[in-house]
């Protein structure tokens, strides 16, 4: 076995690629298909030298090329085709948060995620009030543009007018 395997490194190569590829199907993540492809590379190598150390190389620059250009591309491919799969910010919209300080057109706190934000309202209203739940509509900078889940109601007493 090994003496054939002396005369056949593809087939060392093409092994470890079977190897690669099944562990990416336990991580879904394209790191070891890259690595498989780089695998690949280095089986071709074999077809055609049996110098081992350009087998090497071979395999390495292409692993390195996959993972540096074809990983990303895929891996966001697969992201844009999952519902709520954004990144960052972009997934911020539509999710709760909880005031902390009084939020108005201009100023406010919220608790979102854990983290104290500051906060801002999209038009002009009452304040929304300490312990208020409120959506987030987007980000701007590192301010939270939010609208209150429920009508703030006005609850500071107005003085009555006289009836005549």
């Amino acid at each position: 076995m090994e003496e054939w395997l002396n005369g056949n490194h593809w087939a060392a190569w093409l092994g470890l690629a079977l190897v690669l590829g099944v562990v990416e199907a336990a991580t879904v993540d394209f790191v070891f298909l890259m690595l498989a492809g780089g695998a690949l590379a280095g089986m071709v190598a074999g077809i055609f030298t049996s110098s081992v150390a350009i087998q090497i190389v071979a395999a390495a620059v292409a692993s390195l090329l996959l993972l540096g250009a074809v990983r990303p591309v895929l891996k966001r491919r697969m992201l844009d085709r999952l519902p709520g799969s954004g990144l960052g910010i972009e997934t911020y919209a539509g999710r709760p948060a909880s005031v902390t300080e009084p939020v108005d057109e201009n100023d406010g706190r919220v608790m979102f995620d854990g983290e104290i934000w500051s906060a801002r309202t999209d038009r002009a209203m009452i304040p929304v009030p300490v312990g208020a739940e409120v959506t987030i509509l987007r980000v701007d900078g590192a301010t939270l543009v939010v609208e209150p889940v429920s009508p703030v109601q006005d609850v500071v007493g107005r003085p009555s007018t006289p009836e005549s």
